[in-house]
């Protein structure tokens, strides 16, 4: 056969180029001062190898394995994200580009003290993501691919366990509770639903008891934290009260007595936590300062200076001034011609003329005017009659609709009936 002088030449080159493949692969293996022997070619025995082109190194992969930079921030209190993004070299407009990108991107600029911040880069700079822990059970994730935004939300599995407790009050609530298992958090949460019609610092008696419904969250099969109290029971002097949360159609979720009726009262019945009474409503006190007898028609209340003071009803508020006498003081104005005053104010938290919610803080304790130590002075004013705060009958909250009754009991008769049994059983136990 004979073999044209193009077609011998390509070949030749073909196996020259084998050749010094496999001699420089062997050369490899052997000493430097080894005699290599040369390899002999047959021409009789050719082969065909096909053309490839040569492979880059970004092809390679070398460039696709390069090394992201990694750096975790964790927000300090007065750093803002602004601050942060110009610390790690990020541009405003990056910013604003994803804090305005989607709501998903949105839930970034919520970010507190304590949170962690999750960035990864380039070896130039450029950032690719970034990771936030949106919530307990949801993780934002940001890419930012060639300057495309991306977002995704990465959800936790969340259990809820229902656990119950109870306990016999000997000689403090919080004693009890840590007794029966709860945590302080949750002696306090139980204290609130019941706020409005037990005073807990005063009307607390050894033999009081509570039993009580509540959730403890798990993420991912790890417990994380305690959740709500579903149904509680408080016997308190002999009489109980018992509470169930229930959501209802509307989904804001409230705590009902057994009738249907809100906890939750027109009033609180003590705007402040204080420490103690340091002088109760009397028409005929003898005056600390002055020494002469004149009517204290309020509760002083003897709490540290800074101490927050709650709004004790939803109003608008008619004074917020200052005089020799009162100190800082707040009057708000209530509907059905109910009046409350506050004095002695360390700071006021509101002016004339604004609107309050029921447990908004209008002002912080303090010993303005005349007064001798620390403590608020609280009046309660009825159709221009003073009233005793710690005795009034405080305006009722309305029941539920008489449509959702019967939903409400389908569901709160069973967990009431629970509660009962655990009351059973603790007396029994004792």
């Amino acid at each position: 056969m004979m073999i044209s002088l193009s077609l011998f030449k390509k070949l030749a080159v073909a196996v020259a180029a084998l050749f010094v493949f496999y001699a420089i692969t062997d050369m490899a293996s052997v000493d430097a001062d080894a005699h290599v022997q040369p390899v002999a070619i047959n021409q009789n025995h050719l082969i065909d190898i096909p053309s490839m082109p040569l492979m880059s190194y970004s092809e390679a992969g070398l460039v696709g394995s390069e090394q992201f930079i990694e750096k975790t921030v964790t927000v300090k209190k007065g750093q803002t994200l602004s601050g942060i993004f110009t610390d790690l070299g990020l541009s405003q407009a990056l910013l604003l580009k994803i804090a305005h990108f989607n709501e998903d991107s949105k839930k970034l600029v919520k970010v507190m003290p304590g949170n962690e911040l999750h960035f990864t880069f380039t070896p130039s700079g450029a950032l690719t993501q970034l990771k936030y822990q949106a919530s307990v059970f949801e993780e934002l994730i940001i890419h930012n691919d060639m300057d495309q935004l991306s977002t995704e939300i990465i959800a936790h599995d969340k259990q809820i366990r229902l656990v119950n407790a109870e306990g016999i009050i000997t000689n403090s609530l919080f004693g009890a509770g840590k007794a029966a298992g709860l945590t302080d958090g949750m002696v306090m949460q139980l204290a609130n639903i019941f706020s409005w019609d037990i005073d807990f610092v005063l009307e607390i008696r050894s033999g009081d008891s509570f039993s009580l419904i509540y959730e403890k969250i798990y993420k991912n099969g790890d417990y994380l934290t305690e959740g709500k109290i579903l149904a509680a029971s408080f016997t308190n002097q002999g009489t109980t009260y018992e509470a169930v949360f229930y959501e209802g159609e509307e989904g804001d979720g409230s705590y009902y007595a057994s009738d249907g009726r809100a906890m939750k009262k027109a009033f609180l019945r003590a705007p402040l936590n204080f420490s103690y009474i340091s002088s109760s409503f009397n028409p005929k006190r003898m005056h600390p300062i002055t020494k002469r007898v004149k009517a204290h028609r309020g509760v002083d209340y003897r709490a540290p200076t800074g101490t927050p003071v709650f709004a004790a009803g939803a109003g608008r508020v008619t004074h917020a001034a200052y005089n020799k006498y009162n100190g800082n003081y707040v009057f708000i104005q209530h509907p059905n011609g109910i009046i409350t005053k506050y004095l002695h104010f360390s700071k006021k938290a509101v002016k004339k003329g604004q609107r309050v919610k029921q447990g908004q803080t209008i002002g912080y304790v303090g010993s303005t005017g005349l007064s001798e130590a620390p403590h608020l002075h609280y009046e309660f004013i009825y159709n221009g009659v003073h009233r005793n705060p710690r005795t009034v009958s405080l305006p009722k909250s309305k029941p539920l609709p008489d449509d959702v009754m019967p939903e409400f009991l389908a569901y709160s008769n069973p967990l009431l009936s629970q509660l009962k049994d655990l009351k059973l059983n603790l007396v029994a136990s004792q």
